[in-house]
């Protein structure tokens, strides 16, 4: 294999840097106008602000040093925001999908089923995490005892299966989406008579399985909202988020909605490019799909217990990070012109935002800090796993390589370690090579 040179991420060019380093000011006084001073909450003005500093030399790097020929490299630190950040999101993705098809799925058939919500249970899940888990764990559960009831009408006790969530906060035009990406494993473990354990694959669900599991799940979230003195159809006597910060409850719901909360065009839906406006709504009707009262259940994507190159995307499809920097261009007015990436049933290709629009939808897209996104419901044995985990060599992945480290000085490619195995010896810059103090909230590790 020739020698592949390592090309730094360049943030501070992208379109997405040049929209929050040139309007974030102006977004921050339209907030305080809105709210009376109030502004958004500090985890969200923070994400704005690392997300200005992810790859700036200035604010630490780690130096890479070849053994052979002495070449060294400086690797600024990225700011490790879970919001926007398309360059560490990118990379939490690769590094993540990876690590999940390695190390935490069997060798056996995975189905994905996607569970989304009514309008108004995503604007109450967008900041209460406890509620957001709760929901899903109804969720989980109704789908893994799906499986152990099939599992016992063909003979097969004490069955139990698994599941990696991840949880999306965002749609294709970047609204405020709270949906669930479950990947479970499409049938169940047991023990056989001889002891060992054995995986017994699952026959794909019907419509009619789906639509049933789909009322059950609608039941038993409505029965948890009830405990908690909250409705989906009625408004919260008592908004939490609303209390904690009117501007933030004002963007998130306007996102969820698919509208504008800041600026001359507060209340207007987002301007959409190509829309017929006589077009019908269309809801998919797909096949393993139902839709009932706002919630819709999706089971009809499977991978093979084999292709984990399949496996590997899909998990790169759920943790993608919602923008993506190709797909996003100015107008010659400054307006932000982000591309669809498949065109919606009444042919909307393209959606328009003027720049605070644009960082309104962004800010709702920002999780709470010391949250987790990717959850695990996992049954079988924990003594049994490593019959259920066999390894994969590192030459038969499918996925790239990370790059090597060299350069055009070099007349051979040096070989990079795997970052999940040896990372780089972290160096705090020298003195020469420092513009400016190293703040310690700039990250903690190389892009």
């Amino acid at each position: 294999m020739g020698a592949v040179g390592y090309q730094p991420r360049a943030t501070e060019g992208t379109v997405l840097h040049r929209v929050v380093r040139e309007n974030f000011e102006s977004f921050l006084a339209e907030v305080a106008a809105r709210s009376d001073g109030g502004g958004l909450p500090q985890f969200v003005e923070r994400e704005f602000r690392e997300f200005l500093t992810c790859g700036a030399l200035a604010r630490g790097f780690a130096r890479v040093r070849c053994g052979d020929c002495a070449y060294e490299r400086l690797v600024p630190f990225s700011c490790k925001r879970r919001g926007f950040c398309a360059s560490c999101g990118g990379r939490r993705m690769a590094e993540l999908a990876a690590h999940l098809v390695d190390a935490v799925l069997p060798h056996v058939p995975v189905r994905q089923w996607v569970l989304t919500l009514p309008y108004r249970l995503r604007y109450l899940l967008a900041y209460n995490h406890g509620l957001c888990r709760a929901v899903l764990a109804v969720h989980v559960r109704a789908v893994l005892g799906f499986y152990r009831r099939r599992a016992r009408r063909r003979g097969v006790r004490d069955g139990r299966g698994g599941a990696v969530t991840v949880i999306q906060r965002f749609g294709g035009g970047l609204q405020l989406n709270v949906h669930f990406h479950s990947l479970l494993l499409d049938g169940v473990f047991a023990e056989g008579a001889d002891g060992r354990l054995a995986f017994h694959p699952a026959e794909p669900p019907s419509d009619e399985d789906v639509a049933r599991l789909l009322a059950t799940i609608r039941r038993r979230v409505q029965r948890l909202l009830a405990r908690r003195g909250l409705a989906v159809e009625d408004a919260v006597e008592f908004d939490p988020l609303a209390e904690e910060s009117p501007a933030l409850a004002g963007i998130t719901s306007a996102s969820v909605q698919g509208r504008v909360a800041l600026g001359p065009r507060a209340g207007a839906r987002i301007l959409q490019l190509g829309r017929e406006p006589d077009a019908p709504w269309v809801t998919s009707r797909g096949p393993c799909q139902a839709h009932l009262e706002g919630f819709g259940l999706h089971a009809n994507i499977t991978v093979g217990a084999d292709d984990r190159a399949g496996l590997e995307r899909l998990f790169r499809y759920v943790l993608r990070p919602p923008v993506a920097q190709d797909r996003i261009e100015l107008t010659p007015e400054g307006r932000v012109l982000v591309a669809l990436k498949t065109e919606w049933a009444d042919g909307t290709a393209h959606l328009l935002f003027e720049p605070v629009e644009f960082l309104e939808k962004l800010a709702a897209l920002t999780p709470r800090p010391r949250i987790n996104l990717v959850l695990y419901s996992w049954r079988p044995m924990p003594r049994r796993a490593p019959e259920l985990w066999p390894t994969t060599p590192q030459s038969q992945r499918a996925w790239a390589p990370r790059l090597p480290l060299s350069s055009p000085a070099l007349t051979h490619p040096v070989q990079r370690p795997s970052l999940r195995s040896s990372r780089p010896r972290r160096c705090l810059p020298t003195r020469a090579g420092r513009a400016a103090p190293r703040n310690p909230a700039a990250g903690r590790g190389p892009i």
